[in-house]
């Protein structure tokens, strides 16, 4: 079987991309009011606002 290698363009390489502080809080925000539990094996997730 043939194996396939990827090699990044040199645009990608010279690509840096950096999150902004807004992103980060809502990521955070959200990881903090998301809860997840779990019920007869069945798992549900929940948003506290």
């Amino acid at each position: 079987m043939a194996k396939f290698y990827f090699k990044p363009s040199q645009k990608e390489e010279k690509q840096h991309l950096v999150p902004t502080r807004r992103t980060i809080d809502f990521l955070l925000n959200y990881s903090k009011s998301l809860q997840v539990r779990e019920y007869n094996g069945i798992k549900f997730e929940t948003i506290l606002n």
